[in-house]
């Protein structure tokens, strides 16, 4: 458990972090919280040359979240700070929850989204919701910021759509539409601080009548290498009011895309049943949600 030599940095500026990317590339690590990263170093799982502990650089830890505008989540945003923003909670309130459900009080205070997102476990939990919402990631480099859909710029297990010499800056969060509700559950094999078996998040919007749904995105987590998001459902959802045949007939599509894996905390099967039991409930309660009821 002893981590090999490396060179350490502590920028304070957006313009020192990216100089010192530029300089060392994929030589270099970003220490945001390190609940992730500091284990795979003492495992030597990786070893970097550099680490560049990004905690001083203020510009990376605001949240700006106003009416009719979306949100803006600066990378190292510490989970916690998700977890109990009263602005968060009333206009994406399935991120907050997912990010209060990531392991203890004390690392939820320590792990940032960034953190969460760039480690690219398939059973993380919050780049589902954040997946479901349309977020977009700005990735920055001495070069420029470049913008991608969060479930392109995670492309695998611990793949990610970095160019070299970049990192995650922010996270974009679209205003959430009229009439739409958005709603995350996952499943374990304990109420503990348990890796999750799988999660899921569902957006649904209505269209003007109130009944009829005009769009609908569901993503499943640990059933895929990367977040999965569902063709079946919408193309299925789309255009109809909800029913309970529907409900079923959507719920068995989106279990016939996972493609989960057998593991110690779940077979294959029994996260197949789950997605099927989880999308059954979310698009209910989604659907119910969006309608006010």
């Amino acid at each position: 458990m002893v981590m090999n030599h490396f060179e350490y940095f502590a920028p304070r500026t957006p313009a020192e972090t990216l100089e010192l990317l530029g300089r060392f590339g994929s030589k270099a690590k970003i220490l945001a919280g390190g609940t992730d990263l500091m284990i795979l170093m003492k495992n030597r799982a990786i070893q970097p040359e550099c680490v560049i502990d990004i905690n001083q650089v203020q510009d990376f830890r605001t949240i700006m979240c106003e009416p009719g505008q979306g949100a803006v989540i600066g990378t190292n945003v510490k989970l916690a700070e998700i977890q109990f923003s009263e602005a968060l909670q009333a206009k994406y309130p399935a991120l907050s929850y997912a990010a209060g459900e990531v392991g203890s009080a004390q690392v939820r205070h320590m792990a940032s989204l960034g953190g969460n997102t760039c480690n690219a476990s398939p059973a993380a939990e919050t780049p589902t919701p954040l997946a479901a919402l349309g977020t977009k990631v700005v990735l920055s480099s001495q070069s420029g910021d470049r913008e991608l859909p969060l479930e392109q710029f995670i492309t695998g297990v611990r793949q990610l759509g970095l160019n070299e010499g970049e990192m995650l800056t922010r996270f974009i969060l679209p205003e959430p539409a009229p009439r739409s509700a958005c709603r995350y559950a996952y499943m374990g094999r304990r109420d503990a601080m348990e890796i999750d078996s799988v999660n899921m998040a569902v957006n649904l919007e209505l269209q003007p009548d109130g009944e009829t749904i005009r769009n609908i995105k569901l993503v499943m987590g640990s059933v895929y290498p990367r977040p999965l998001v569902s063709q079946e459902v919408p193309a299925l959802l789309n255009g109809q009011r909800l029913i309970d045949e529907l409900i079923e007939t959507a719920a068995a599509a989106a279990q016939g895309e996972a493609k989960p894996i057998d593991d110690i905390r779940a077979t294959a099967e029994y996260r197949r049943e789950i997605v099927k039991v989880l999308a059954r409930r979310l698009i209910q309660e989604t659907y119910a949600a969006a309608k006010g009821v």
